[in-house]
């Protein structure tokens, strides 16, 4: 029997738990998008009920259905237009008043309608009862009772929702009095006599006539008929103006407001007026005046050094997988361009970003954990104090925190700000924030550089800088390009509660699969040209021959061997004398068993000091068995491990040089008179180059520079090289952290700059005025860190 299938859409305020309750019913079977022709965000998933497939789609969180942001329209007209089999409206029940408000705007779109009264336990144990039965019959809706992080009360909201969907929908409406009542049976009339099919209820386009809503009177201009219903709606307008002596939008708002009081109360009873709830009393210390900030920034820093110290471990892992794979293809691949291009351009530039896969997901992890909460309201609500400052509002940091996981969702936050200038002001500082792009960034280089000790606080420090310059930037904005007054800052500020596994993981790895899908384009293609820009052109005139140069230094081991071991030992060679070879293959064994299990520490590791015993240990155990020819194997071990080094230069050497006569190497050393004051090189100018496409593939870029010359399992991981270039130091790698921080957006956030803004003037100076401020800020801190002596 084939499945029956309804379309239902979930509507509510945020935070109302509207989307933990989606999450839980649809878990991995969704569709994120974005609606046609507008940036909000469209969300779709399935779930099999009994003998039905639900189609869920999560309309965006309004408080109301006006036409005030996107996110109001789209919910209005997806209702309206696409017309779902129910409109299923989440309500907050700690906070049912308010949610109501918008409840009733639904109940007047009249479609089949379920009432979910989600978070019943936190309302009950605030000493509230609701009486779902009075709710049911005042509204003619059916009631469901949901603990929506729990996952309890949704098979009865499901059982709701197919009992609505087989029920046409009740007719709803409030009555605004007489002196209202009458407009608009009057512009009903006028409406039911126009021909064409308007879409929307008769009796709710009439309100909207009278609140004078702009969506909704552009659509009736252009109907046969519209302009003199127009015409009238706006002399019915202006009569009420005289009457209640306030715009008729007000007027029928606070009516609408009293029907909902009149209901709560018939409804709900228990609490007192001004009752201090759990919510309230942990408001008094995260929210505090005087520990409200410190408290914040402490969360934000514990959040990094959690990113750093938790994240390394499957980071290593991860980039010792990467590098693994990198040797087995490399052996598998006859040498040439095609090897190159795979292990130099795809390993080393899309592996280099794929293994801070782990960092990303803690970082969202922790994201996802603050959001869910409810503590992110809080710290827009604590950080509203300074954003007055500087002419914005707490709201206003809301999107700025988007900004901490991409610049992407960060800019297309600012469409919650009412006031233009806000916004645009919003849309100019929030990539300043340090994106998640940036993480690989800083992580490659404060491993490189910094010891563990301090290697969170050197990561605080920049997203704190981040804060800083965005608040600042903001205040020379609003004092400079947009002058206006500050608008008060109104935000709700939802009860904590224990945020769902299923939610916060869902919300993670939504995040982090978006991180993966630029890794697996952009990435790769800015990886294969930037391969392609340091290997060629590949008839490259060296300085000096490395071939014969790496003959001449096996010739000068050769005779070395002869002089020094052979003629003492009277003997051709090695091979004669079976105890010196054995010996000699022991010694090496240890070495390069040291060599490995060290390769990843740092010179005051205490670990490094437990392996340099052992390794002395066993040494001092072979020359115990072979006290008489110890002394000859042991120097033939350091004439051996001569010989590699001076190979192992040589081939960095025709690396470097080959790379600099690229055509890479060519545009990096154009740009050096501009970036040498920030003691850049050319190798960093390019790897910044590709970053303008992504800030991912800066460190992609790198990676496929510093693998030009290594081969196979002679890669080194990036840190490693880095740290071992005499053109890097702790002051370069941390002057290059903050320019990386604050140059020119991506080209994915400079593009929906553009879009949000309808354009490219303001694409363009946020691109040009974020690369200016960077190459100020770096240049100050690395000629203040010459002048200081710091981090040489």
């Amino acid at each position: 029997m084939e499945a029956k299938k309804l379309r239902i859409a979930l509507a509510g305020n945020p935070n109302s738990g509207k989307t933990t309750i989606f999450n839980n019913l649809t878990g991995s079977r969704q569709h994120v998008g974005n609606y046609s022709g507008v940036t909000v965000e469209k969300k779709e998933g399935t779930r099999r009920f009994k003998e039905y497939d639900l189609l869920l789609v999560d309309l965006p969180g309004t408080y109301s259905l006006t036409t005030y942001s996107p996110e109001e329209v789209v919910a209005r007209d997806f209702i309206v237009q696409e017309k779902p089999d129910v409109v299923v409206d989440i309500l907050d029940a700690a906070n049912l008043e308010r949610n109501l408000y918008l409840a009733v705007q639904l109940l007047e779109l009249e479609r089949p309608f379920v009432l979910a009264l989600n978070m019943v336990d936190v309302a009950e144990s605030q000493g509230l009862m609701i009486q779902d039965k009075i709710l049911a019959e005042k509204l003619s809706v059916p009631v469901a009772r949901m603990i929506g992080n729990r996952g309890e009360g949704t098979e009865r909201m499901l059982e709701s929702v197919v009992q609505a969907a087989q029920q046409s929908a009740r007719s709803f409406s409030i009555d605004y009095g007489k002196t209202i009542e009458e407009p608009i049976q009057e512009l009903v009339n006028q409406l039911s006599a126009l021909s064409q099919d308007l879409k929307y209820p008769i009796r709710w386009m009439a309100l909207k006539l009278l609140e004078n809503d702009q969506d909704i009177m552009g659509r009736i201009q252009n109907v046969a008929g519209g302009p003199a219903i127009i015409a009238h709606a706006k002399t019915l307008r202006e009569t009420l103006q005289k009457d209640f002596d306030e715009d008729p939008e007000m007027t029928i708002a606070t009516l609408r407001y009293q029907f909902v009081g009149d209901l709560y109360r018939q409804a709900v009873s228990g609490r007192p007026e001004h009752a201090v709830t759990l919510s309230d009393k942990i408001d008094k210390v995260l929210t505090n005046r005087v520990l409200g900030i410190p408290i914040f920034l402490g969360m934000m820093w514990i959040v990094f050094t959690l990113v750093f110290t938790v994240g390394k471990y499957p980071q290593d892992w991860l980039a010792q997988g990467i590098k693994v794979g990198s040797a087995l293809v490399g052996q598998a691949l006859p040498e040439g361009d095609l090897k190159s291009l795979i292990v130099d351009g795809i390993f080393g530039g899309v592996g280099s970003v794929i293994s801070f896969l782990p960092l990303i997901l803690i970082l969202f992890l922790a994201i996802s954990l603050l959001e869910d909460t409810g503590y992110m309201a809080r710290a827009a609500f604590v950080m509203d104090r300074i954003m007055r400052k500087v002419g914005l509002h707490g709201k206003s940091f809301i999107p700025l925190l988007l900004g901490f996981g991409c610049g992407v969702p960060a800019i297309m936050g600012t469409r919650t700000l009412e006031n233009p200038r806000d916004r645009l002001v919003t849309i100019l500082v929030s990539p300043l924030m340090s994106c998640s792009a940036r993480l690989p960034i800083y992580s490659v280089l404060i491993a490189a550089f910094f010891h563990d000790d301090v290697a969170g606080n050197v990561l605080f420090s920049i997203y704190l800088l981040g804060i800083v310059l965005a608040i600042l930037m903001a205040r020379i904005f609003r004092s400079v390009l947009f002058k206006g007054v500050t608008e008060p800052f109104i935000m709700e500020l939802p009860p904590y509660h224990l945020p769902t596994i299923k939610s916060v993981f869902i919300h993670m790895w939504e995040r982090s699969v978006l991180y993966l899908k630029k890794a697996g384009t952009i990435i790769l293609a800015v990886s294969i040209i930037m391969w392609f820009l340091t290997n060629f052109p590949s008839n490259v005139e060296y300085s000096k021959d490395y071939e014969a140069a790496a003959e001449q230094a096996e010739v000068q081991f050769t005779q070395r061997v002869n002089t020094e071991i052979n003629e003492p030992l009277n003997i051709a060679n090695i091979d004669e004398n079976n105890a010196l070879k054995d010996t000699i293959d022991k010694i090496l064994a240890v070495q390069e068993d040291f060599k490995k299990a060290t390769e990843d520490l740092d010179d005051d590791d205490s670990q490094l000091a437990v392996l340099s015993a052992k390794q002395e240990s066993d040494l001092k155990t072979i020359e115990e068995e072979q006290p008489e020819i110890f002394e000859s194997a042991n120097h033939y071990a350091e004439l051996k491990g001569d010989l590699e080094d001076a190979k192992d230069e040589l081939d960095k050497e025709k690396g470097a040089e080959k790379i600099g006569q690229s055509y890479a190497g060519t545009i990096g050393k154009f740009l050096e008179p501009v970036m040498a004051p920030l003691g850049f090189d050319w190798k960093i100018n390019i790897a910044l180059i590709a970053g303008f496409s992504a800030k991912e593939v800066v460190v992609g870029t790198l990676g496929t520079i510093y693998s030009v010359g290594d081969v196979g399992e002679k890669t080194l991981p990036l840190q490693t090289a880095l740290a071992a270039d005499p053109a890097f130091n702790p002051l370069i790698a941390y002057t290059l952290m903050v320019f990386c921080l604050v140059y020119s957006p991506c080209l994915a956030a400079v593009a929906t700059i553009k879009r949000e803004t309808n354009s490219w003037k303001w694409a363009i100076f946020a691109s040009a005025y974020t690369t200016s401020l960077a190459w100020v800020l770096a240049f100050i801190v690395y000629q203040g860190g010459l002048f200081l002596g710091i981090g040489i």
